[in-house]
């Protein structure tokens, strides 16, 4: 028998290991989440905010209902249906809805600026969600990265307190996907990755599918082929597919080191918005994205040195306890 039987038999994870394949799969759902705020800005053209918002939900939810249908998961239990619930208000209906409403108004990389915010949001909410206490040097690097999204949107919004509602919608946006994406993160330890994010969408889905039909009855949707194509990627692979790879990332861990990932998401959006849909890369757009990914990257790392906390030691005393057990056959 060996040493360490005991404590493997107790864990029982999804995900054993930490491995560096976590940020290898973390940048994968980077890479598919880097089209979402282009693609966005395109489907808005010619759908309306309500509809992509929880439309693309009711399309990713179909998909999870039938993966979760046909694979005979189990069905999640006591509190993990809260957890869910907090998921799927962050990535599900937040985030979706609020970016939708916000691009109608803002260019792409005017948004993708506001949200480089998430890997230092995506942080905090992991530090919150975990109890730890990280150094005054983190929350004084986070508050600094706030203030420069802020000052960056002010300006292009014409000014220092004239800041556009459109901004507002944007820092709400990063709010919801930090919280979903900490808690999720978790949650996917338990769950799985993809099963995680199929329960948000499945649980998520009676207020998604009115949303859908009240869209409808406001304004028909009348939208090109390239729109709607548009739509469908937002409905297949930014809600549903590329959380396969992201909470599978988180999962393995550790999650503060795989959300530094995402600090590559903003400069993939702005370039696409540039490739795609022909919007000008100005200085003030460049300075500022620099800016804040410099400040989100400053406050990740030093996320991944927290202080301490009192009963870190416990471990390791629970450890020597049992060494000294005689072993059972």
């Amino acid at each position: 028998m060996k040493d360490n039987s005991s404590a493997t038999a107790i864990m029982n994870p999804v995900v054993l290991s930490r491995t560096p394949s976590g940020l290898w799969w973390g940048l994968l759902g980077v890479a598919a989440f880097s089209f979402t705020v282009p693609f966005t800005k395109v489907a808005v053209a010619g759908l309306s905010p309500l509809f992509i918002g929880s439309g693309r939900a009711v399309a990713a939810a179909v998909l999870a209902a039938f993966a979760l249908a046909i694979s005979r998961q189990r069905l999640p239990r006591g509190v993990q249906w809260a957890r869910l619930a907090v998921v799927a208000a962050g990535v599900v209906i937040g985030f979706p809805l609020l970016t939708s409403f916000a691009l109608t108004t803002t260019p792409a990389s005017h948004g993708a600026v506001v949200i480089a915010l998430l890997p230092a949001a995506t942080a905090t909410a992991a530090v919150l969600r975990g109890r730890e206490r990280p150094p005054l040097v983190f929350w004084l690097i986070t508050g600094l990265g706030a203030l420069a999204a802020i000052a960056f949107a002010s300006l292009q919004s014409g000014g220092f307190g004239r800041l556009h509602a459109a901004d507002l919608l944007l820092l709400g946006a990063v709010v919801a996907a930090a919280v979903g994406y900490a808690e999720g993160g978790l949650l996917a330890r338990e769950l799985g990755p993809w099963q995680t994010v199929s329960w948000a969408l499945v649980l998520a889905s009676p207020l998604m599918v009115v949303l859908t039909l009240l869209s409808l009855a406001q304004q028909p949707p009348s939208a090109s082929p390239v729109q709607w194509a548009a739509f469908a990627y937002l409905g297949v692979v930014s809600m549903f597919l590329g959380f396969f790879a992201w909470y599978r990332g988180l999962a393995i861990g550790p999650m503060a080191k795989v959300s530094q990932i995402q600090l590559v998401q903003p400069v993939l959006s702005i370039c696409w918005a540039g490739f795609l849909l022909g919007e000008a890369l100005t200085w003030t757009t460049i300075v500022g994205g620099v800016a804040v990914i410099l400040c989100a990257g400053a406050a990740v790392r030093v996320r991944l040195k927290p202080v301490p906390a009192p009963h870190a030691a416990q471990p390791a005393a629970l450890h020597a306890t049992r060494s000294l057990q005689p072993a059972k056959d």
